[in-house]
């Protein structure tokens, strides 16, 4: 039985990065990882995806480019080209990952883990064919999409005509009509994606608003600006079952259909604990997500949860932050992980950001708050680059203790820009000290200047 300091089971973000952080200090480590090193983020997920969505504002981006004084008539998209332009940036960064793997002597096992339980040697695990047995066990097996028993749903994925982001991402031909039923993250950057390069996109929603619990005038942002490019958003809509080419719903209690030639279900991720054995070292859980303190350890002394499984913010920078936790406990050094500055991200075009609480979260906790909201137009750059632009930046100040609480943005550079609130918000830095902050000039990202002096 070969033996390790640690094992990993699950080679995604959290995965991948915790091993590597923990051959680095000198722990004999090992990964199992049944499918693909780079787990959902790089294979089926935040890349691939953002790869689709660069293509689709380069095209919107050449159609509309008149208005900037540059005249591209003729422009085609090329579906096809795209997915395989996809499939290239996921096989570098694969490649990069199992690099890295070698690199640290970390053994990959190429194999559906089971955990045996605890033995003699520690925690014992089973794999390929073999036992395997470490002192320290870190679960980083992430999360996969949810699929309702919706009434034809399970017909409608044995033919394709039902599919997730999954198999999305490995069509080469765009649907004419397309419904996508669930406008969080996921869905709205899938949907976002055809409809930008002509696909006709209707999108069904449960809830009120659209992209969850993002600041809500922002959300009414992005979609009057969607349904001005044509895309249909049916809110406060039930669906009720999957026919042979449509989607039959409920909205203000009346039963309707829309036609499509293919159904997008993206209802929502949920940790993937299950089958592999957790129950026989008695690893707590709750609402179906395995619980863990602020070093990553669960109930069970030697095992960590990193990343979407433990349910917290199913995010990839998140899951590399928790890794590093996670490794540093291992490893004897101060750490532990903090949840309120860091950045949600809607990659629609335009971008949206946010960290932090809004100004109804905050009002929840007990906070006194002041929210300050600017216009992006106070940033030269923005003007110049976006006609008519209408994003802008909102600052949550608790007005007690004088710190930033929460920021939230929609606009050009969003997901970049959003960085430097992070460390205001992690340093706890006063806003006084702040505006003594030099921003570049022109950037957008000024109008975080400008707003501090608006408190």
């Amino acid at each position: 039985m070969e033996q390790f300091d640690v094992i990993v089971i699950g080679g995604g973000p959290g995965g991948y990065l915790c091993a590597e952080r923990a051959a680095q200090g000198g722990l004999k480590t090992a990964v199992i990882e049944a499918k693909h090193m780079g787990g959902t983020c790089l294979n089926e997920g935040c890349i691939p995806t953002k790869t689709l969505l660069n293509s689709a504002k380069m095209y919107r981006h050449a159609t509309e480019s008149a208005v900037y004084g540059v005249k591209c008539e003729g422009a085609t998209f090329d579906h096809a080209a795209v997915i395989e332009r996809k499939g290239r940036v996921v096989k570098t960064l694969v490649s990069g990952v199992e690099g890295a793997m070698r690199a640290n002597k970390v053994k990959v096992i190429r194999a559906t883990a089971e955990i045996q339980g605890r033995g003699k040697d520690g925690f014992e695990v089973a794999a390929g064919g073999e036992v395997y047995a470490a002192k320290r066990l870190v679960i980083a097996t992430g999360s996969e999409a949810v699929v309702p028993p919706i009434p034809g749903t399970q017909e409608g994925m044995e033919r394709g005509f039902v599919v997730t982001n999954r198999e999305m991402l490995s069509q080469t031909t765009l649907p004419h009509e397309l419904v996508v039923i669930g406008a969080g993250v996921i869905g709205l950057e899938m949907a976002v994606y055809f409809a930008s390069v002509g696909v006709h996109v209707t999108v069904i929603e449960m809830m009120g608003k659209i992209a969850g619990p993002i600041d809500a005038e922002i959300s009414k942002l992005l979609q009057d600006d969607y349904t001005k490019r044509g895309m249909d958003f049916k809110l406060n809509s039930k669906v009720l079952r999957i026919t042979e080419n449509g989607v039959v719903y409920e909205q203000d209690g009346k039963e309707q259909e829309v036609k499509c030639d293919c159904v997008l279900m993206s209802a929502g991720r949920r940790p993937v604990i299950g089958g592999m054995g957790i129950e026989k070292l008695g690893i707590e859980t709750e609402r179906g997500a395995i619980v863990t303190d602020r070093h990553l350890c669960t109930n069970v002394p030697g095992v960590y949860a990193v990343g979407d499984c433990n349910g917290k913010m199913m995010l990839a920078h998140t899951a590399y932050r928790e890794a590093e936790v996670a490794a540093n406990h291992m490893l004897g050094i101060a750490d532990e992980m903090k949840y309120n500055a860091i950045t949600s991200v809607l990659y629609t075009d335009p971008e949206v950001a946010t960290i932090g609480e809004t100004k109804e979260s905050a009002q929840e906790k007990g906070m006194t708050v002041k929210e300050v909201k600017l216009p992006l137009i106070y940033s030269g750059r923005y003007v110049a680059e976006v006609e008519n632009g209408s994003g802008f930046i909102k600052l949550v100040v608790d007005t007690d203790r004088k710190r930033l609480v929460g920021c939230h943005m929609v606009g050009s550079y969003a997901s970049e820009i959003m960085m430097t609130v992070a460390m205001m918000i992690d340093t706890e830095l006063p806003p006084e000290r702040l505006k003594k902050l030099v921003f570049p000039h022109p950037s957008v990202c000024e109008a975080i200047r400008e707003a501090l002096f608006h408190i």
